[in-house]
């Protein structure tokens, strides 16, 4: 089946100008145009649009994903490298999930926090609690934000 750009992001759920970009870009040198010098979308071409925009996802540069795409186009001769690049953004991804993480507990323990302050009508009651007398889950968060 055919596509437009239109349709195409439609059914990627991004915004038509992004495909339009990626093309500026040369993040798509597999798509083929019309006669007219219109850009039309293959189903084959689904594939690649998903993996590019697993990549953005990940945090990695255009100019990184343009790489893997020029990789890829040259076939199995540069299975090596494109391994190499994904297992190093897979790290990444796993770094930034550690991150999250973290930033979650944090949250976690503040929200805690506040609604321990609400129900005492004071934040000084989580405040000034010892530090068994937290939730276990959050006591190493809130040696972290003490500094300690």
């Amino acid at each position: 089946m055919i596509y437009t750009v239109g349709e195409m992001a439609k059914r990627l759920g991004v915004a038509p100008s992004t495909l339009r970009y990626y093309d500026q870009e040369g993040l798509l040198p597999f798509v083929e145009r019309s006669s007219g010098g219109i850009r039309v979308f293959k189903d084959s071409d689904y594939e690649w649009l998903q993996v590019i925009g697993c990549l953005k996802k990940t945090g990695m540069q255009l100019k990184d994903i343009k790489s893997f795409i020029e990789m890829a186009m040259q076939g199995d001769e540069t299975i090596e490298p494109r391994l190499a690049l994904i297992v190093k953004q897979k790290e990444s991804v796993k770094a930034q999930i550690a991150e999250l993480e973290e930033t979650l507990c944090t949250l976690e323990f503040k929200e805690w926090y506040y609604e321990t302050a609400k129900e005492n009508g004071s934040t000084a009651v989580p405040r000034n609690m010892a530090l068994d007398e937290l939730p276990e889950q959050f006591r190493k968060v809130r040696l972290k934000l003490r500094g300690e």
